[in-house]
């Protein structure tokens, strides 16, 4: 029985100056920007490196098959992008009574002042991302798109307001913009 006829494979380039290595389901991609790697062991895909290239197998030739096939190969395809250009998320520091102080304090944002509080919000940078304040903006970037999502979903989340008029508080740290490219 031939097993190649019933699975669905893809393959991804690997372009000039990216490294990639596979063990297992365990996918690294190291570049100019850095190193994303992703587990895949959830899904039943199979990697093996080829000439110029990476060869992503999933059994079986339903629709569903190939569907995960082309979610998997998006994903290695956008942490190429990530380490050969980067992410960048920015968000925009917004207070209209008072004053909110933005600190990068390790490996997590410190916000102070915000609508008046005693306390601090702190907000967790996750992997490689890195954190830049310039007034009244916050520069999140990195080499991988999901930690620097999440980075910048856990600073907007920090300064979540209950309790109070959305339309009328607007105080807060929002995500205005997402584009490839290191800041």
């Amino acid at each position: 029985m031939d097993t190649s006829t019933k699975s669905v494979s893809a393959s991804v380039a690997i372009p000039e100056g990216v490294r990639m290595t596979v063990s297992g389901s365990l996918v690294r991609v190291e570049g100019a920007k850095g190193r994303v790697e992703k587990d895949f062991s959830h899904t039943p895909a199979v990697f093996r490196l080829g000439d110029g290239g990476l060869v992503i197998e999933v059994p079986g030739r339903s629709r569903r098959s190939k569907a995960l096939l082309g979610t998997i190969k998006s994903h290695i395809e956008g942490m190429i992008v990530g380490v050969t250009k980067g992410y960048t998320y920015r968000l925009k520091i917004i207070s209209s009574h008072f004053p909110i102080t933005v600190k990068v304090e390790g490996r997590r944002v410190s916000i102070e002042n915000f609508i008046g509080e005693r306390y601090k919000r702190y907000a967790e940078i996750v992997g490689e991302t890195t954190v830049k304040v310039k007034e009244e903006d916050v520069i999140v970037s990195g080499p991988d798109k999901e930690a620097v999502g999440q980075t910048a979903a856990n600073i907007e989340n920090a300064c979540k307001i209950s309790r109070k008029d959305p339309r009328k508080f607007l105080d807060g740290i929002y995500i205005y913009q997402k584009e490839v490219g290191l800041a």
